[in-house]
């Protein structure tokens, strides 16, 4: 069977055939024999990670099971909120959620999310470990989360800007360095990262920002900092944006995921250069909408257990620079699929990446996101 990607709307997209209720299944999944809706809609957040599900398992799932369609829903940035209306509305319409560490915990402290056993979901290693000792505690950072990668939000930058005179940045302070590195810059419309990032500016050790960033003086702090850089910044809200902006030379610094930057510096071999000083890291993964029908569920249940397992996390790594969530999987790291580079340098877990990373706290922004969002957006306003 050839599989076909037929475009729905400017948000989704299907791949192959039709139907109501298959029986096919995974080998050795948790749910073989039981009944299986034949459609599947995955919510996603486009561009080249999103690719990177396809090529390393959506599309070899599809090539066992011929009588499956999933359907891509490009609103994972939105997941929250929508998860949110869909609960209210009684009416689950997505069966499969790729969401932050952070936004999986507050999902599932609603109630929204499954809570999963993941040696019930997921295979063990292939030397038996089980799927919760082979991912670890630093990933299994919710009852709720299933674990996909490890990636970052970190800044690009154009290595060919005039008016810097030669210099280049090679910190993450520089980015509210207007004298020396004259020139727009983008930062994402809300508060996750850029609260951090603009504390280590001021002066916060790494390991004190969320004591701070806990109080009203922290958080006025912070956005003082920001204030700074106000005028010059182009704000974004999709993870293309930036890498489009730095493409076109709108903007000569850039914050978005390390894979954004990857794909537009080593596929596209754009005149931009990654900065890795203070990334940010962050984990990445599913959840399973609470309220699915059973035959739903089942088929959920089948392809995560093959997504999840420790070859298929591996290849994902051939096709975007995120590292793979469980353990036995980083062995099986190599070469871009298409490009034939070796991908381990372009890992933020890469010890030459990683000297000064800064780590997220993800409970802190379970907590404090709702009310942080509503303070970002009046500023911006302001």
């Amino acid at each position: 069977m050839k599989l076909k990607t037929i475009m729905m709307s400017s948000a989704a997209f299907a791949v192959a055939a039709t139907g109501a209720l298959a029986q096919s299944e995974t080998p050795d999944s948790p749910v073989a024999g039981e009944p299986m809706s034949n459609e599947m809609t995955i919510v996603s957040w486009g561009g080249a990670y999103q690719e990177s599900q396809l090529k390393a398992y959506v599309e070899p799932y599809l090539e066992m099971h011929p009588d499956v369609t999933v359907t891509w829903d490009e609103s994972s940035a939105e997941a929250v909120a929508g998860m949110r209306a869909q609960a209210e509305a009684n009416n689950i319409t997505w069966d499969l959620v790729d969401v932050t560490a952070a936004d999986a915990m507050r999902l599932c402290d609603e109630g929204l999310a499954m809570e999963v056993d993941m040696d019930d979901l997921a295979a063990p290693a292939p030397d038996g470990t089980s799927a919760s000792e082979d991912f670890g505690d630093e990933m299994l950072v919710s009852d709720c989360f299933i674990p996909q990668i490890a990636y970052s939000y970190t800044f690009g930058y154009r290595n060919d800007v005039e008016a810097w005179n030669g210099q280049e940045p090679t910190e993450i302070c520089d980015v509210f360095d207007l004298e020396t590195f004259p020139g727009q810059r983008s930062l994402e419309r809300r508060p996750h990262n850029n609260m951090e990032w603009a504390l280590i500016c001021d002066g916060v050790a790494m390991d004190e920002v969320y004591d701070v960033l806990e109080t009203d003086e922290g958080q006025q702090r912070a956005f003082d900092k920001l204030d700074t850089i106000k005028d010059d910044t182009v704000w974004w809200t999709a993870g293309a944006d930036t890498p489009q902006l730095l493409a076109d030379g709108e903007v000569v610094f850039g914050s978005t995921y390390n894979g954004r930057l990857f794909s537009l510096i080593a596929e596209q071999d754009q005149p931009v250069s990654m900065m890795w000083d203070a990334q940010s890291y962050d984990l990445d993964g599913w959840i399973i909408p609470e309220g699915l029908a059973e035959e739903d569920l089942n088929r959920v249940k089948d392809f995560l257990w093959f997504a999840t397992d420790t070859q298929r996390l591996a290849d994902q790594a051939k096709y975007i620079s995120y590292g793979p969530a469980r353990s036995s999987s980083a062995p099986l790291v190599g070469q871009h699929a298409e490009l034939g580079i070796d991908m381990a340098p372009h890992m933020p877990t890469n010890p030459d990446n990683a000297s000064n990373a800064f780590v997220q706290n993800y409970e802190w922004w379970a907590d404090y996101r709702d009310d942080l969002d509503a303070k970002f957006q009046a500023w911006l306003a302001q």
